[in-house]
């Protein structure tokens, strides 16, 4: 008899559950642990549920291990925002599938270019970035420079997203 393994699995859905609070409370922490408040560019529940978001979350077994939002600039880009994984479902490359399916998502609707900001002393989220093709540039929209900050961007090619 096969048995089937759990499988991460990712899909648009609501940001205001019990689970997805948690998962931004420990993001909250982590990123407070690192990182002075000004330089902690988080945004809160209720600007993840505005008509320009898409809201994505991961489940292993049924369970919410990770979550991210695409914020569309209404210019053709977007922003990643509150990508966050569990700790404890770290290994599982939920992050890759949850920057995949953001990409995915953002080709099927038009936009061009995804843009990120993210600390310099989250050297996984780097990694991450720059393995899937996200380059530095310059602090983009109301983001200042800081020493803290690392900006990044990716121009989306249709043919390099399938499969």
């Amino acid at each position: 008899m096969d048995q089937k393994l759990p499988e991460v699995t990712i899909a648009e859905e609501p940001p205001r559950q019990p689970e997805i609070l948690r998962l931004l409370e420990m993001s909250d922490a982590y990123a407070a642990s690192l990182y002075p408040a000004e330089s902690n560019h988080l945004v809160d529940v209720s600007a993840l549920e505005q008509p320009d978001v898409s809201f994505f979350v991961a489940r292993f077994d049924g369970a919410i291990v990770g979550c991210c939002a695409l914020v569309e600039a209404g210019d053709g880009t977007a922003e990643i925002k509150r990508m966050f994984v569990d700790p404890q479902a770290r290994g599982l490359k939920v992050g890759k599938h949850l920057l995949q399916t953001l990409e995915h998502h953002a080709v099927s609707i038009g936009l061009d270019v995804i843009r990120l900001e993210t600390g310099i002393h989250q050297p996984e989220a780097i990694g991450l970035y720059r393995n899937s093709g996200y380059v530095e540039r310059p602090p983009f929209g109301g983001y200042q420079l800081d020493p803290l900050s690392l900006f990044m961007e990716k121009v989306l090619q249709p043919a390099d997203l399938d499969g």
